[in-house]
């Protein structure tokens, strides 16, 4: 058996980043940047308050209170002509360019309004009060964002308010999902002996999403090789696919014509990997028509097993494909809350749990269910994989080596 760390070293040595694209701003939302972006325009673009109150001069103010004119009023998007002389003050609301001869603005709640056109200040204001000055968020020149940061929705913001109208980003992967086997069916028909129901590309398609990449469903290809041939071949120069993930049909069973077919038209590496779930594990290349060399994932069938091989191999190679530094999931050291009993056979097992916060304020974890490779409703349950070394389990209070799964990685509260 190949320990899972080797397996890993050798998927992403073949996964490297896509070339960069420029995209508009609004079609790159996810994506990670390619280049830095520097900033061509100041935010905020002109000085403005921060506060609804009175645009003033601080030194009218020194003695603690004092009565001023009020000569005007300027609201969020205008500008005003006049400019505040000693003695004077504009109305003014948040968001609004400072008047001309200003150099503070104090809070309306600190103010009293006299008669039509007076104004009260009950405070001392010191000069800059309430005053965002121009490029007091982001400078002209600044590099705003470096190459590897993802465009959340904060960042996506930012971009819009220094008016990057396009960005250099790395591709989202565009990845093929196909399940083999005569067995699977998914058009909602009752079940024949021997058949049941597909479940593994439609989880794949959902996760290969939240992992960032776009996901093309290729649908259930039948144990026929020259159909899955075609249907490989389809995937690369038809859809366009950057990558290819398989379920199913990469053990050492004599029927498995996913083996077969990939071993003949793509060059393959086959694992049995020192871990449970997920021991059987293909990963090769196929040429698509422009010679390029496509990563093909073979995961094994058993649902569970899909999942696992995805999550902990395949996962981390389409990141770094797509050029997240940060490619694998968050890990965490947490505290197991029950004993875990297993034998001896020279596996890494990860069972999947469910983690919460304790009142200790460190992660706890309890197994999810029931952990067979075929058992996908307890797994559902899980929020995270727990890596138990070989040998013959852990006790309750143990330390234990915790990934994070879903679109929120991370426990959750009690």
């Amino acid at each position: 058996m190949t320990p899972l760390e080797e397996v890993r070293q050798l998927v992403l040595s073949f996964c490297s980043r896509q070339a960069p694209v420029n995209l508009p701003r609004a079609e790159a939302a996810g994506q990670v940047l390619a280049a830095d972006v520097v900033a061509t325009e100041p935010v905020p673009p002109f000085a403005n308050t921060a506060v609804d109150g009175y645009a003033l001069i601080a030194a009218d103010t020194a003695n603690g209170s004092c009565e001023l004119q009020v000569i005007g009023e300027v609201a969020a998007g205008a500008v005003s002509s006049l400019t505040v002389t000693p003695g004077t003050a504009i109305r003014i609301m948040t968001g609004a360019p400072i008047p001309a001869g200003c150099d503070a603005v104090v809070m309306v709640e600190d103010t009293e309004r006299v008669g039509d056109n007076h104004v009260k200040v009950n405070r001392v204001v010191d000069s800059g009060a309430a005053i965002r000055n121009a490029g007091s968020d982001v400078a002209v020149g600044a590099t705003v964002f470096t190459a590897g940061t993802r465009i959340s929705p904060m960042v996506e913001g930012v971009l819009a308010s220094i008016n990057a109208k396009t960005v250099q980003v790395y591709p989202q992967v565009r990845v093929g999902v196909m399940s083999t086997g005569d067995e699977l069916v998914d058009d909602g028909s009752p079940l024949q002996p021997g058949h049941i129901r597909e479940s593994n590309r439609t989880m794949l398609l959902r996760i290969i999403e939240e992992a960032g990449a776009t996901a093309i469903d290729l649908g259930i290809v039948r144990d026929n090789e020259a159909v899955l041939e075609q249907a490989l071949r389809d995937a690369l120069n038809v859809h366009g696919c950057d990558a290819l993930v398989t379920s199913g049909g990469v053990s050492m069973g004599d029927y498995d014509v996913v083996k077969a077919v990939l071993g003949r038209i793509a060059k393959m590496h086959w694992f049995q990997i020192a871990m449970k779930p997920a021991k059987p594990f293909a990963f090769g290349t196929l040429s698509n028509s422009k010679g390029v060399a496509v990563p093909v994932f073979g995961l094994p069938g058993n649902p569970v097993s899909s999942l696992m091989s995805f999550e902990l191999i395949a996962r981390p190679a389409l990141r770094t494909m797509m050029g997240f530094t940060d490619a694998f999931r968050p890990r965490v050291r947490a505290v197991l809350d029950e004993d875990v009993k297993r034998g001896e056979d020279g596996k890494v097992h990860f069972d999947r749990v469910h983690a919460t916060w304790g009142h200790d304020g460190r992660v706890h974890v309890v197994r999810s269910g029931a952990q067979g490779s075929h058992q996908l409703a307890a797994t559902s349950a899980a929020n995270a994989i727990m890596a138990i070394p070989d040998g013959t389990g852990v006790q309750a209070g143990s330390e234990v080596v915790v990934t994070f799964l879903g679109p929120d990685s991370g426990p959750f509260r009690p």
